[in-house]
């Protein structure tokens, strides 16, 4: 009897056993979480491949444009300065418009598609136009090329254009910051996330910038933009390997309209009623809210507000981007003119940029450590800010010293260069001698960029952290148009005398020093402003989120449960009162 009663617990074992693998096709209740925690490294990995492989192909593009527009299509420097800060300047702001679009009018997963065809088109048109235009032969068939320089410039452009609209699309909807699950991290875990997603992308922009531009610059350098298209392929391939799994979905409960149309809806009643109601409110804002005769609820008016604060962070970010601008444009140039011989062999122009790489590669672990002691304190609020205030400074110097070594540069007798099979006479100081300016800007790169990040995601509610990037993305793509913008005022102005075509014929140290004395102007301005932001703690965070009608219901719920049950274990109360 008692081996009945355990075959039949048993069998009952057996078959609860069955029914649950039936519930859950995940094996076991463990497994099944494994499986979830796996399908998430996976999707983490397959995000962060794409991002890598993104910006492979966009140094890969920028890192000799202005070698490429100056020999090639000859242009003069500042031209080129302009249209490779232009180029980058767009590419960051294509990620606002494109996930606006995903957001408003075309699906994400359509949107996908259209973008990676419009980056695929952008790199295969580039070794269009870098192709060298003479006469060949294929299969013994004899081949000219009739294509104009006009006709050339126009494919350049196109290419460009639909590059960058391209990286904006998978930028805004395959990998954005979003899709890391950065939602449940503390300050510490943010710029711990910061530093390190940084350090990768600037290791892998090292590879670029020493394999892209030597082959670029090299006998088979018409084969450099052909890597800008292997990789997207490989990004391609990555996406395509989990589908539609890894794109990303946010949330819709806010938008960058949203938050520009409670903008213009404040300013449009301040305007409206400003002659009739002179108080009332205590945030300009607060005129978008519906209780004030605007158009928004009080959660959306709170978040944008919120986010308002950051205004002055994201300002002073413009002129500090000018200044990053400079390695690809102004440093660029002084190096171009500068002598690349080592040892008998030739630099590529391009491979500098690596010693503006090294120093952030070797801070990060070094800021990593810092952080961890000065986060462990929990008396003290610490915040990222005195990094940004150190960065920018660094900066400052950085742009002064080039305009010294500008000034240096001049005093070497000129010799004949050889780059991309063109003759240019340049200065025969070694291109090493430029190395501190490129320190200096790593250093303050290391600094800045993480740290601000880190204010823009945390100092938010989390409804609208994809909006406060986006924000953040958007000056710093004014910052490169500002340095376009300041090239071509400065050789309009200076009639070419301090953006020279020949360097050594002009006064590019002008520039320089004018650049460093605005940036200096902009540091100490920060500087004042930096106690806004020095409270990382989550009473700081609370100031911002616990205004919002949602989260006032839920402290009110939690009061009135707790005042409850202190009115059940009050002993002076009767049962008629406790009722």
């Amino acid at each position: 009897m008692a081996g009945a009663n355990r075959r039949d617990t048993q069998e009952a074992r057996l078959l609860n056993h069955t029914a649950d693998k039936e519930k859950r096709p995940g094996r076991s209740n463990r497994s099944g979480n494994l499986s979830q925690s796996e399908k998430k490294l996976q999707e983490a990995i397959c995000v962060l491949l794409v991002e890598l492989c993104e910006r492979f192909t966009f140094f890969g593009i920028v890192c000799n444009m202005i070698l490429f527009c100056t020999v090639k299509l000859g242009y003069r420097n500042y031209q080129a300065a302009i249209v490779n800060m232009c180029f980058v300047g767009t590419s960051m702001l294509t990620p606002v418009l494109v996930g606006w679009l995903a957001e408003c009018l075309v699906g994400r997963i359509k949107l996908v598609c259209i973008c990676m065809f419009l980056h695929f088109l952008g790199t295969a048109l580039l070794p269009v136009v870098a192709f060298p235009f003479e006469d060949i032969y294929i299969e013994r068939r004899h081949i000219l090329h009739t294509l104009t320089k006009r006709e050339q410039k126009i494919v350049f452009y196109f290419a460009l254009l639909t590059a960058s609209l391209g990286i904006g699309g998978i930028r805004a909807i395959v990998c954005p910051l979003s899709a890391y699950n950065l939602e449940d991290c503390g300050p510490k875990e943010l710029l711990s996330f910061f530093n390190w997603f940084y350090w990768l992308i600037n290791l892998n922009s090292a590879v670029v910038f020493v394999s892209i531009s030597y082959i670029q610059q090299s006998v088979a350098r018409n084969l450099g933009f052909l890597i800008p298209f292997v990789s997207v392929v490989m990004a391609m391939i990555t996406i395509h390997m989990v589908r539609g799994e890894m794109i990303y979905k946010p949330k819709t409960d806010s938008s960058l309209l949203t938050t520009f149309g409670v903008i213009a809806s404040a300013l449009k009643t301040c305007c409206v009623r400003y002659r009739y109601f002179s108080g009332g409110v205590t945030n300009w804002l607060d005129h978008a809210k519906e209780n004030y005769g605007g158009q928004y609820s009080e959660t959306q008016v709170e978040s944008t507000k919120s986010l308002a604060r950051l205004f002055p962070l994201f300002a002073f970010q413009i002129l500090y981007r000018t200044c990053i601008m400079q390695i690809p444009s102004g440093y660029y140039l002084q190096t171009m003119n500068s002598n690349l011989h080592f040892s008998g062999f030739v630099l590529p122009v391009a491979a500098m940029n690596v010693i503006s790489i090294v120093p952030l590669l070797i801070l990060v672990p070094i800021l990593e450590c810092i952080n961890s002691c000065l986060f462990s304190s929990k008396d003290t609020g610490h915040s990222p800010t005195i990094y940004i205030v150190v960065g920018q400074f660094s900066a400052a110097l950085s742009v002064m010293v080039a305009g010294f070594s500008e000034i240096h540069r001049k005093h070497f007798p000129q010799v004949e260069q050889t780059l991309s099979e063109e003759v240019l006479l340049v200065s025969s100081m070694p291109c090493f001698h430029l190395a501190p300016q490129y320190i200096l800007l790593g250093v303050a790169e290391a600094l800045v960029t993480p740290s601000c990040s880190l204010l823009s995601f945390q100092l938010v509610p989390e409804r609208i952290r994809g909006i406060s990037m986006h924000f953040l993305t958007l000056f710093n793509g004014a910052g490169c148009f500002m340095g376009a913008f300041f090239v071509q005022t400065a050789h309009a102005g200076t009639q070419g005398n301090w953006f020279p075509h020949l360097l050594h014929e002009g006064k590019l140290e002008r520039f320089f020093f004018f650049l460093a004395s605005l940036m200096m102007v902009n540091t100490l301005g920060f500087w004042t402003i930096a106690h806004r932001y020095n409270n990382l703690n989550q009473e700081y965070t609370n100031e911002f989120r616990g205004s919002l009608p949602e989260e006032k219901l839920l402290k009110h719920e939690k009061a009135m449960k707790r005042y409850g049950s202190v009115l059940e274990r009050s002993p002076i109360l009767s049962p008629m009162e406790k009722t």
